[in-house]
């Protein structure tokens, strides 16, 4: 499986200039780890994650000023949308990071994540009377 299988493709974009509040309001109503920041002075694509934030807060910085450019990582690794799921888990478990952004000729295509490469991997959850049944019976 490939990691445009598996990838989400409508991807959270914040500017720089976002304060992490901002920010983790928009990952929280769309149910993301991660958001895009786009910005053009700073070298183009970098990525902010929960815990960018998190380590923000618990530093005790402000998330009513704190920017997000001030947070984001630049040095970002990149998926392709044909890499294999094993390429993806294996830059990740390398690089200690949960979210690749996909770019596609030189475009962020998508994000995948550790649980979008486990859905691809486990199989479908089942419903607790069928699991139960299937021990029992």
């Amino acid at each position: 499986m490939l990691v445009r299988d598996a990838m989400s493709t409508v991807v959270l974009t914040v500017g720089p200039a976002h304060t992490l509040r901002q920010a983790a309001a928009l990952m929280s109503a769309r149910r993301v780890g991660a958001a895009v920041v786009l910005d053009p002075d700073a070298g183009g694509v970098g990525i902010l994650t929960e815990r960018d934030i998190l380590n923000s807060v618990g530093r005790g910085q402000n998330p009513d000023t704190e920017r997000a450019h001030a947070h984001t990582t630049t040095d970002v690794v990149f998926a392709s949308p044909s890499w294999s799921l094993e390429e993806a888990a294996r830059a990740m478990a390398h690089g200690g990071f949960r979210h690749l952004v996909v770019l596609d000729g030189g475009e962020p295509a998508g994000i995948v994540s550790v649980r979008d490469i486990i859905r691809c991997w486990a199989p479908a959850r089942q419903p607790a009377a069928t699991a139960a049944g299937s021990l029992t019976g």
